[in-house]
Parts: C-alpha cells; sequence; structure tokens
C-alpha cells in the first residue's frame, strides 16, 4: 500500500499515536485476550454486514405467517359483598 493510502485509513492518527493506543490496550487487557476481542470484533462486523446485505434484499411476496393470537380470559368481575 502507498504511504498515502495509509494516511487515508488512519486519518490524523501517527505511528505513535498508533503505538500509545496499542500499548494502553495491551495494559487494559492482556497479551492473551486482544486476539479473543479481536475475534469478537471482527465476527461482529461480518453479522452487521451480512445484515445489511439481507435488508437491501428484495423481500419475498409471500406474506409471512402469523403466529396464532391468544385469546385472553374474560375479566373477572369484582364481587360486591
Amino acid at each position: 500500500m502507498e504511504p498515502m493510502a495509509y494516511a487515508m485509513i488512519l486519518g490524523p492518527l501517527g505511528t505513535t499515536e498508533i503505538l500509545i493506543i496499542v500499548l494502553v490496550l495491551v495494559l487494559l487487557f492482556g497479551g492473551r485476550k486482544i486476539p479473543e476481542l479481536a475475534r469478537g470484533l471482527g465476527k461482529g462486523i461480518q453479522e452487521f454486514k451480512s445484515g445489511l446485505q439481507d435488508s437491501s434484499r428484495k423481500p419475498s411476496t409471500t406474506p409471512p405467517e402469523e403466529s396464532p393470537r391468544r385469546e385472553e380470559p374474560p375479566a373477572s368481575r369484582p364481587s360486591g359483598d
């Protein structure tokens, strides 16, 4: 990747800022926990993208099945004793 492409991806963050962020993450979460967090973040992003793709698809022409309605029991009247 060209240096200009990295600048566009990272925005105003320089090398020093990125190293500080990584150091703080290692101190907070520990070296063993970071790969698990990154893996979870990646799965979350992947599910988000697939959800966006699903919502942009044309809905089916058949209406979804309705769930059966529960009938409420009749309300009992208070006795006037």
